[in-house]
């Protein structure tokens, strides 16, 4: 197959979620079928940073997004009523762009990845399109509209009304629908919402694999650390859990390791707490620490750090929100901090019982979630669509 594959973000590096799925996606594809890749950026890109993407392109098309067509966006999204999650990313004259592209390549299939891609192909006929929501975004924007203060929640509900309509929207315009788990697709408000398909991520089980070092921290938790709900979790851990922690153990050390801390989490800096911005390999910090904690309480779509933790043997402890969208894994779901405190001290004091819910993770991870294994759905997925279209037309 020719994919037309169109993205709102370059997939590398690898310190977002829709990146990281992206990357995999491109690359087992890539095995038999032909990628034409074409992505927004929001800065200038150098050979060296798309060099990984080259060996599984047939070609790799970049539109830098500039500040100026960022604002200029933001504002047409307004009078177009568009989701600013859309309109953020939708230039007219790129859409055209995109048509030409999809014009001289004539691929197969056009596949798109979130929502905000999705005006660009609208009205390009008579080739079959798939989406990928990955994320419930109207979901997303709710939670974080409970904790916004009184001057933003205007503007997040006038988002989150806009994303229920366009995430309905989208539903009608394409062949075929993917999205990242069960729980998301609960949320995205359509009638045939069941005939979503739900392809998870995988994990890089060769790369995220145990190592025997000393363990530097007791608590990890990771993430890009400008992304709202990774600041929120990080937040409640340091604020609401770890005063509850230093009652028992006055030394527990935590590490906030990922990219771009945003201001609050940089402010958490102390003894006890190492903040470490971007690294160039977070298996390090999986490896320095004892457990992976993750109260997630804005989170959507399924959590990469918790994938990549139990690949390394780490055990986690996270919320039901986020351990409903890895199911059946062998997580300890906690709920207030009283509770995470409780099943932290647990952990440090049973060093045996840790160590047996890490080789339990691993092994689930290695059974369940390979990315060979999800993009070979994701394919089938294509397949399927391909032949549908065909006989129509």
């Amino acid at each position: 197959m020719k994919i037309f594959i169109l993205l709102s973000r370059f997939p590398y590096p690898l310190e977002k979620g829709d990146k990281l799925r992206a990357f995999h996606q491109v690359k087992q594809l890539a095995e038999k079928n032909d990628i034409f890749l074409f992505a927004m950026a929001e800065e200038t890109l150098s050979q060296e940073m798309m060099n990984p993407l080259k060996p599984y392109c047939r070609s790799i098309k970049i539109v830098r997004l500039s500040r100026v067509h960022i604002f200029i966006n933001l504002l047409r999204s307004l009078f177009l009523r568009l989701p600013f999650q859309v309109g953020y990313f939708f230039s007219p004259s790129l859409k055209n762009t995109v048509a030409e592209a999809v014009g001289k390549l004539k691929p197969d299939i056009i596949y798109c990845q979130l929502i905000r891609t999705s005006e660009y192909v609208r009205d390009i006929p008579s080739v079959p399109r798939v989406i990928d929501y990955m994320d419930a975004f109207s979901k997303g924007v709710e939670r974080r509209m409970r904790k916004a203060n009184i001057f933003l929640r205007p503007f997040f509900y006038m988002e989150y009304k806009r994303l229920l309509k366009y995430e309905q929207e989208v539903f009608d315009r394409f062949d075929a629908k993917v999205i990242i788990s069960e729980q998301d697709r609960l949320h995205i408000p359509c009638r045939a919402r069941d005939t979503i398909e739900v392809i998870p991520n995988g994990v890089d089980t060769s790369y995220f694999t145990p190592v025997k070092q000393d363990k530097d921290y007791d608590i990890l938790f990771s993430g890009n650390m400008s992304y709202p709900p990774n600041v929120d979790s990080a937040l409640y851990l340091v604020r609401e859990i770890f005063p509850l922690l230093r009652k028992k153990n006055p030394d527990i050390r935590i590490l906030i390791a990922g990219a771009d801390p945003a201001p609050a989490v940089r402010a958490l800096q102390s003894k006890n707490i190492h903040i470490t911005g971007w690294l160039e390999d977070i298996r390090t910090a999986y490896a320095r620490s004892r457990m992976l904690v993750a109260p997630m309480n804005m989170s959507i779509g399924m959590q990469n750090k918790i994938l990549q933790a139990m690949s390394m043997e780490l055990p986690c402890i996270t919320s039901s929100l986020a351990a409903n969208a890895i199911k059946g894994a062998p997580l300890i779901v906690a709920a207030g901090a009283q509770e995470y405190a409780v099943q932290i001290v647990r952990l440090l004091e049973n060093p045996g019982e840790a160590a047996s819910f890490g080789k339990k993770g691993r092994d689930f991870v290695l059974k369940n979630y390979s990315w060979k294994r999800r993009v070979t759905e994701l394919e089938s997925v294509f397949t399927r669509t391909l032949k549908e279209a065909k006989g129509r037309w």
